[in-house]
């Protein structure tokens, strides 16, 4: 985008542009006349290049005095013309700038332009290059959530110090967002697992007459592993992606700026309600999701396995023991904190634009899902201990 700004001999911008060369011994002067912008950008500038690389030169001076239009293109050019005299160890000087010149001027970043793109056009790195970036990025994002976790526990627990600063309406309002909300998907994918569970089951125990063995099957997969881990998946898809995109949206518009200059923490204002939220919710949710996980499978053992309803209930009850549910509500609250933590970490690392958003959006949920099934196989080892203990 090009910034314009009108110079007051206006009569004399009639002019389209006028270079006019003047050179004595070995000193280029440049006078510049009319209008300098981005319709006769490439013309003035490749002019302006091919007179200075045409004879060996000792310094060059463009005069700006007759210029009555400049817009931000055009100064920049001229900015790289003089860096470029510069690296060739030829002084050059801008002079007779009017005001309004030097506030076009003023606009441009010298710095920024000696630096490297973020990403250029064409990477010639090697795999062993690109897996070693790979690992630093990934050790990197690894660092940086670790340090949002120690904040968001340092926060929480100013929280728990200071119940009046915790905003309880925003609790509840994503309490709704993130169970109440989410009852009738977490529902329909708990019944339709307990379903393909038991009728999976029962083509092979079909084949040992074990179809007794289906509704202990079906009970057990769904409250020790399917429960918890389905249900956080959800949650990661629903409510850990509208966390990032939320606080991202805050960040792009400068809101979380405002927090800050207010004397707020960001974090104890937006991450805290959130993390406590999707903790209290998403068990329930885990407990409604192996409700109708087992109800699915009890449809098929009514229907197909010829079970009665009392007997259906009567094996899971066998199966189901006190230590695997509360096991499992225990993996859903850390999934959730999980899914929160990663959800608001990933909003307050967006910086600006649409499409950090999204990005970072995307990573959120990406990275819960990793985490999720990262947790899952720690419990899965540490619980197998527990028990033999």
């Amino acid at each position: 985008m090009s910034i314009a700004m009108q110079m007051p001999a206006e009569k004399d911008c009639q002019i389209a542009n006028k270079i006019s060369f003047k050179r004595e011994g070995l000193d280029l002067f440049i006078d510049l006349e009319g209008q300098f912008g981005l319709k006769n950008l490439t013309i003035f500038v490749g002019d302006i290049k091919k007179e200075i690389s045409s004879r060996p030169l000792q310094s060059i001076t463009i005069d700006f005095s007759h210029v009555c239009y400049l817009d931000s293109a055009s100064a920049l050019a001229f900015v790289q013309i003089e860096k470029e005299a510069v690296a060739k160890k030829i002084p050059c000087r801008l002079i007779n700038l009017s005001d309004e010149s030097k506030g076009i001027f003023s606009v441009i970043h010298e710095s920024a332009l000696t630096h490297e793109p973020f990403k250029s056009e064409q990477s010639h790195d090697g795999f062993i290059r690109k897996i070693g970036q790979a690992s630093l990025h990934f050790a990197r994002d690894f660092v940086n959530f670790v340090t949002f976790i120690g904040e968001l526990l340092v926060a929480l627990a100013y929280t728990l110090t200071h119940p009046k600063t915790l905003r309880g309406k925003d609790v509840f309002f994503y309490i709704q967002r993130a169970g109440v909300d989410g009852l009738p998907i977490v529902a329909l994918i708990g019944l339709l697992m307990g379903l393909i569970m038991a009728f999976m089951s029962y083509l092979q125990f079909k084949q040992f007459g074990a179809n007794i063995y289906v509704p202990a099957l079906v009970s057990f997969a769904m409250i020790k592993e399917l429960g918890p881990l389905m249900t956080a998946i959800l949650v990661a898809g629903r409510s850990g992606s509208a966390f990032a995109a939320e606080i991202g949206t805050m960040v792009v518009n400068e809101e979380v700026d405002a927090l800050h200059t207010m004397g707020f923490d960001p974090i104890r204002f937006l991450a805290v309600p959130k993390v406590l939220a999707t903790v209290f919710v998403v068990p329930i949710l885990t407990i409604y999701a192996d409700f109708f996980g087992i109800f699915g499978g009890m449809i098929i053992g009514v229907t197909s396995l010829d079970l009665t309803v009392n007997t259906y209930i009567t094996q899971s009850i066998k199966t189901i023991q006190v230590f695997d549910v509360v096991t499992s509500l225990v993996k859903a609250a850390v999934f959730a904190g999980l899914i929160s933590a990663i959800g608001c970490q990933r909003g307050f690392q967006v910086r600006s634009g649409a499409q950090d958003v999204g990005k970072f959006t995307t990573s959120a949920v990406v990275a819960a899902i990793f985490l999720i099934v990262v947790a899952d196989s720690i419990f899965a080892i540490m619980l197998y201990y527990v028990k033999q203990i």
